[in-house]
C-alpha cells in the first residue's frame, strides 16, 4: 500500500501527463468550473469611458494658524496692521478649482454616456475620454439626484456601445465584472459576486442597491457591472468602508431603474416618481405581537400626510402593508422602491392588516414633491428591562402643542418618566402619545383610563410624537397598572 505523500506525488505525476497530453478540448473541460472575463472584457472596454470634471470651490486664504482673524478694536493700530495684511474683516476667503474624477458608458452610438449623479454634481466642465484616448466636452441632458443618475451627451458618432441587461433576472452568488477608472487607472476590470440584491442605504430610500464584493474604489462611480454574459446590469456607485477605500462592500443602481431615469429624461426632461403619502417604520418581534401578527414583515404606517393618495384611499395609522401591487413587502424598506417606480396615476391593490383582519383597498398613484423625501421613523431609544408599573406623568396639550401635530390633534404630552413599562418600551420625555392599542388618546384623564384597561402579559401598540415624525412602539404591562 502507498504512503500518503507517495500517494500525492503519484496523482500529481498523473494529472501532469494528461495536461501535457490534453489537447484545447480538454484543457476547456476541466476549466469549465471558472468563469471566463476575458471575451466580455474585449468586447465592453471600448464603450467605458473615463470622466473628468472642474469645479470651482472656496477655500480660506492661509494666514493664521488657526484660520480667523483675531477681532480687534476697529481704528486701533493692530487694527490697521490687520486690514493691510489679512485684507477686511469677514474676508480671507479664496476661489480655485478643482478636478474629480469617474466613470462612465455609452449607451447609444449618437454620444449618450451614463454616470452618477455625483461625478458631475456642480462641475463646471465635464471631459468624457474614450478608449481610443479622444476627448470631448460633454453637456449635461439631465440628472436625478434621488437615484445617483445622470446622461450626458458628447458631440461624436458611431460609437460603441454597452449591451443592456435586465437587472431585476440577476442572483445572488452569480459572477460580476466591473470596468472603470479606480485613481484614474482607465479601463481597470475587478471581479466579484452579487451579494445581495434591493438593498436600501440610510438616506436613499427609492433605490434597491445590488450589493457585491467587486472591488470598487474611487474613480470607479458611474462605471458599468456586467454579468457573465457581458450585458450591464447596474452602476456601479458607492462602498461601505471604515478607512475610505474599498472593504469588501460594494453597491450598484440597477440598469433597469437607470435606464427608466434615462428614457424619462430623454422624453419629459425630468423623473417623477409613484408616491403614496406615508410615514413607515419597520415592525420589530414585539411590534409583531402587539399587532396580532405570526411574524414581522411589511411596513407599518405611523403617519397618513394630508391630501395624500394615502388618505384620500383611506389608509390609517397602524396599517400594516402586506403587499403592495401584488408585490409582498417583506419589510418597511422595501415598500418605497416599489412604489416610486410605480406610474404616477396608476390605481393599484394595497393588502394592508388592520385590527387583525387583513384587507384590500385600492389607491391611485400621486407624483411624489420634489421636495418631499419620504424617510423612516427612528428607532426606538435603548432600554432596560423592569417590572415596574407604566411610570409616566403625562400632561394635557397645550394649544401650541396641538398645532404642531400634523392630522392627529389630540393626545398627551410625557412630563417625567420613572424606571417602568413605557421607559422600557422606548418611550422618551418630551414625547406626545397619540395612540395606545390602537385607540387615540383624547387627554390625560382619558390616558390614564386606557392605561388601566391594558391587557397584561402582552405587547400592545404605541404610537408617539417624537420631534417632527411619528413613532409606533411595543408596550408590556407586567402586572395591572394604576
Amino acid at each position: 500500500m502507498l504512503k500518503w505523500n507517495q500517494t500525492r506525488f503519484v496523482t500529481a505525476m498523473l494529472l501532469g501527463v494528461f495536461l501535457a497530453m490534453a489537447g484545447p478540448a480538454e484543457l476547456a473541460q476541466a476549466q469549465a468550473g471558472l468563469p471566463e472575463f476575458t471575451g466580455i472584457v474585449e468586447k465592453a472596454s471600448p464603450a467605458v469611458v473615463n470622466i473628468s470634471t472642474t469645479q470651482t470651490v472656496k477655500q480660506r486664504m492661509p494666514g493664521f494658524p488657526h484660520g480667523e482673524m483675531p477681532q480687534m478694536p476697529e481704528g486701533t493700530p493692530f487694527d490697521d496692521f490687520f486690514r493691510r495684511f489679512f485684507g477686511e474683516r469677514g474676508e480671507g476667503m479664496e476661489e480655485y478649482d478643482t478636478q474629480s474624477l469617474g466613470s462612465g458608458f455609452v449607451i447609444s452610438p449618437d454620444g449618450y454616456v451614463l454616470t452618477n449623479f455625483h461625478v458631475i454634481k456642480d462641475a463646471k466642465e465635464i471631459v468624457v475620454r474614450l478608449s481610443t484616448r479622444q476627448e470631448y466636452v460633454a453637456e449635461v441632458v439631465g440628472s436625478d439626484p434621488r437615484s445617483d443618475v445622470a446622461l450626458l451627451k458628447i458631440d461624436a458618432k458611431n460609437l460603441p456601445v454597452v449591451k443592456v441587461g435586465r437587472s431585476s433576472e440577476i442572483k445572488v452568488g452569480e459572477w460580476v465584472l466591473a470596468i472603470g477608472s479606480p485613481f484614474d487607472f482607465d479601463h481597470t476590470v475587478t471581479a466579484g459576486i452579487v451579494s445581495a440584491v434591493g438593498r436600501s442605504l440610510p438616506n436613499e430610500n427609492y433605490v434597491p442597491f445590488i450589493q457585491t464584493d467587486v472591488a470598487i474604489n474611487p474613480g470607479n462611480s458611474g462605471g458599468p457591472l456586467f454579468n457573465l454574459d457581458g450585458e450591464v446590469v447596474g452602476v456601479n456607485a458607492q462602498i461601505y468602508s471604515r478607512t475610505g477605500g474599498f472593504m469588501g462592500l460594494s453597491f450598484a443602481i440597477p440598469i433597469d431603474m437607470a435606464m427608466d431615469v434615462v428614457e424619462q429624461i430623454k422624453t419629459k426632461g425630468s423623473v417623477s416618481r409613484g408616491w403614496l403619502g406615508i410615514l413607515i417604520q419597520d415592525i420589530t418581534r414585539e411590534l409583531a405581537e402587539s399587532f396580532g401578527m405570526d411574524r414581522p414583515g411589511g411596513a407599518l404606517v405611523a403617519q397618513v400626510l394630508p391630501d395624500s393618495p394615502a388618505q384620500k384611499a383611506g389608509l390609517q395609522v397602524g396599517d400594516v402593508v402586506l403587499e403592495f401591487n401584488n408585490r409582498a413587502i417583506s419589510d418597511s424598506a422595501s415598500l418605497p422602491h416599489i412604489v416610486g417606480r410605480t406610474h404616477v396615476g396608476d390605481e393599484v391593490p394595497v393588502k394592508i392588516m388592520r385590527d387583525g383582519k387583513t384587507r384590500i383597498i385600492k389607491v391611485k398613484i400621486g407624483e411624489l414633491p420634489a421636495d418631499e423625501d419620504i424617510k423612516l421613523a427612528e428607532g426606538p431609544a435603548e432600554s432596560k428591562k423592569t417590572d415596574n408599573r407604566l411610570g409616566a406623568m403625562v400632561s394635557d396639550l397645550t394649544e401650541e402643542q396641538r398645532q404642531s401635530l400634523e392630522g392627529k390633534k389630540t393626545g398627551v404630552f410625557v412630563e417625567e418618566l420613572k424606571a417602568g413599562p413605557a421607559r422600557a418600551a422606548g418611550v422618551r420625555r418630551g414625547d406626545i402619545i397619540l395612540m395606545i392599542n390602537n385607540v387615540n388618546v383624547k387627554d390625560a384623564k382619558h390616558f390614564i383610563q386606557l392605561v388601566k384597561d391594558l391587557p397584561v402579559g402582552k405587547s400592545v401598540p404605541l404610537l408617539v410624537q417624537r420631534g417632527s415624525g411619528p413613532l409606533f412602539l411595543a408596550l408590556k404591562l407586567a402586572d395591572k397598572a394604576g
